[in-house]
């Protein structure tokens, strides 16, 4: 049975390993469903690959076969954001199955059954048969053990996982023999080698005249609309967008109201004093908290924040309710109270750094420690001195830190702390690896620990609270016929904030900030939707949500109105470089001499060192143009003004520095080959994925 158990979860591993595969065949967090079209009128088709119809029934037969696998390997049902996950890679399978099977076989790239012998008994065991018919106790594989449990499928009914467990590998091995194709295409020339160490190693020192297009006043150049075109249409393929769709939206959240709180207080009130008369503390607390029973001794540091005001705690007394960090109401019994192990005590601190490592600068530090110490001596108030002086993060908090446990802190600071015999300053300033501290023992050093009963609840909203917040978002909707009243409609009501979400893809299942809004993105999807039209009321994470669908964007090249500030800034740099050059090619002389007669906006920036794989300029920002530029100059020469990232440049090469001589280039060349491996196998599969035209119809039905 053990042995059954390991085939299933190598089974999932190769198809895990396979979605992994796939990493670079589908690039992007929301995969391909934005590069879909909506498919004809067959309505049971979930998409289109490779000219091949997906219907609902084979697109579920993969979805069920991910799901089954990843249940049994977490021991769980699946959550609904992990059926997404799923669902999505169900699909990428079927990509990789239909898409990259079409170019296995045109290639001829197969699995012979003698090969898949050879991999599961013979003298080239596949990884996962190997890890599945291991000896744990000898660690060595046994083949003795494989030819067995072939020869029992039918008798453990394992046949049919088994043909699934050969099908993984044989994948898993088809996939490797491409993607070893295609690596193999790769030859790096000595040449090519060569220049990329000389760019990796030599170096030039260069002068560059700066003028930032920040200079130019914004206001002193106007930008049209034909021009927005035709920036567009000359960098298109810098603007190659996916389908997506526009909302505007409100959420309306479901909490408990005032009324609600103070209901569910009156309801705790009087569990207090049924906890407190109990005999069966865990049996009444897994009868009325939202969380269950534990009986774990507790240090105070570990304690309810609230509950340390009350130190020291009784044996049998209920405490609370209290809100605790996670926004639970609770209500604490202490039903045990005992010696523990280790001492834990609370202490605030004042944590003064030197400024370097020098002792000059330790010698100051411990100055002050001691002055401050000195203040507080006096009277100063310890907190507001630890708000002025600290210098780590208690500082904001009067230098408390809290309750903690011996083996929490720096040894030097340990000692001191749990060395006192009493609450109060420590006479001195302790120094550890951080700086020197000034200690204030808060609370007395204890090893008690405490065995708690908690009843803890979230206060929820009343079946009226529910009912008030759908009637508002009910109203919402029904009175909002277009985007128009939508937007006027929530201008009128104060407790309504409308938020944004641009572009969402169409297997999305966030939208803004809300999670789990995949039917809200499908209803933007629907075939009849139509821009101006307004959501049905949405119940999204216990709060009700109200749309308007403001944009449509189609897959293909974005339009001016969808990238119109990007655009904008884009030409507004050209147009403010064309001003810049105009007013440089007028001056002449040194880069020094030009700046000087241009003005104060033209600045001088040197860098010394740079290389041509660098990229960057110190002072002046990424710039590969003019690092080219420089490294193509003769010493002493410059270039003529030209338009940079972030303004225009004249770059002048100072010096230039040859790498040193090398004489073996073959670990250059086993990097870069490794480097344009990976490059030509996601550029192989991208076209694939191109020449498959993948339909993704999902978004009817998931």
């Amino acid at each position: 049975m053990a042995l059954i158990n390991k085939i299933r979860e190598k089974s999932g591993w190769a198809v895990g390993a396979i979605a992994i595969g796939l990493g670079i065949f589908v690039v992007g967090g929301d995969l391909l469903g934005p590069n879909s079209r909506i498919l004809g009128n067959n309505a049971n088709n979930v998409g289109e690959i490779a000219g091949e119809e997906i219907s609902y029934q084979q697109f579920e037969q993969e979805f069920n076969q991910i799901r089954a696998n990843y249940e049994n390997q977490t021991g769980r049902a699946a959550t609904e954001s992990e059926m997404a996950m799923i669902r999505e890679q169900a699909w990428n399978q079927l990509i990789f199955k239909i898409a990259l099977q079409k170019e296995y076989d045109r290639l001829g790239i197969a699995v012979t059954d003698e090969e898949l012998a050879d991999m599961v008994q013979g003298n080239n065991i596949h990884p996962s048969v190997r890890q599945a018919f291991t000896n744990p106790q000898t660690g060595e594989f046994d083949q003795n053990q494989v030819v067995q449990y072939l020869q029992n499928l039918d008798q453990m009914g394992a046949r049919p996982m088994w043909v699934n467990f050969e099908q993984s590998i044989k994948t898993d091995r088809i996939q490797s023999k491409f993607t070893n194709m295609l690596s193999k295409s790769v030859y790096i020339t000595g040449a090519e080698a060569k220049m990329y160490y000389d760019a990796q190693n030599a170096t030039a020192n260069v002068k560059v005249l700066y003028v930032p297009y920040f200079s130019v006043a914004d206001s002193a150049v106007k930008v049209t609309d034909s021009q927005l075109k035709d920036y567009l249409e000359r960098h298109k393929d810098l603007y190659k967008v996916e389908e997506g769709r526009s909302l505007e939206f409100v959420s309306i959240p479901v909490t408990a109201s005032v009324e609600d709180v103070n209901y569910f207080n009156e309801e705790l009130a009087t569990l207090r004093e049924q906890f407190a008369t109990t005999t069966n503390d865990s049996a009444f607390v897994n009868s009325n908290s939202d969380v269950p029973y534990n009986g774990t001794y507790l240090t105070p540091g570990e304690l309810p924040e609230a509950m340390l005001s009350s130190m020291p705690l009784e044996e049998g007394k209920v405490y609370g309710p209290f809100t605790t960090r996670d926004n639970m109401h609770g209500l604490f019994k202490v039903i045990d109270i005992r010696e523990g192990n280790t001492s834990s005590v609370r202490a605030s601190h004042i944590l003064i750094k030197p400024e370097n490592e020098t002792p000059e600068a330790k010698a100051a530090a411990l100055t002050k420690a001691r002055d401050v110490l000195t203040q507080i001596k006096g009277g100063a108030d310890f907190g507001q001195m630890a708000a002025q002086h600290g210098t780590d993060g208690t500082a904001s908090v009067g230098g408390d830190l809290g309750w903690f446990a011996e083996g929490r802190m720096v040894p030097a600071f340990e000692k001191a702390v749990f060395g006192a015999s009493s609450t109060g300053l420590l006479p001195d300033p302790v120094e550890t690896e951080y700086g020197y501290h000034i200690i204030k023992i808060t609370a007395p050093k204890t090893n008690k620990t405490y065995k708690l009963a908690a009843v803890q609840r979230s206060a929820e909203a009343s079946e009226s609270t529910r009912d008030a917040a759908y009637t508002l978002a009910d109203e919402l909707s029904g009175t909002s016929k277009s985007t128009k009243e939508f937007r006027e409609n929530v201008a009128k009501n104060e407790s309504l904030v409308k938020e944004e979400a641009a572009n969402i893809g169409k297997n999305n299942i966030l939208v803004g900030n809300l999670s789990n809004a995949r039917e809200l993105v499908r209803w933007a999807y629907a075939k009849d939707r139509s821009v101006g039209d307004v959501s049905p009321v949405f119940e999204i994470n216990d709060q009700y949500v109200v749309a308007t669908l403001t944009g449509k964007r189609e897959k293909g090249y974005a339009k001016v109105e969808d990238v119109r500030d990007e655009l904008t800034a884009a030409v507004r740099n050209e147009l403010k470089a064309q001003q810049i050059i105009e007013k440089l090619k007028g001056v002449n002389g040194s880069l020094d001499e030009v700046a000087a007669k241009f003005g104060p906006d033209a600045m001088i920036r040197t860098a010394d060192n740079i290389t041509l794989a660098a990229g960057s300029i110190p002072g002046v920002g990424v710039e590969p143009v003019a690092i080219g530029k420089a490294f193509g100059l003769k010493p002493g020469a410059h270039t003529a003004p030209f338009e940079g990232q972030s303004g225009v440049l004249m770059v002048e090469l100072t010096s230039l520095n040859k790498a040193p001589e090398a004489t073996d280039y073959s670990g250059i060349r086993t990097q870069l080959n490794s480097v344009r491996s990976s490059r030509v196998e996601n550029n192989a599969y991208e076209a694939l994925k191109e020449k498959a035209d993948i339909k993704d119809n999902r978004v009817r039905f998931f």
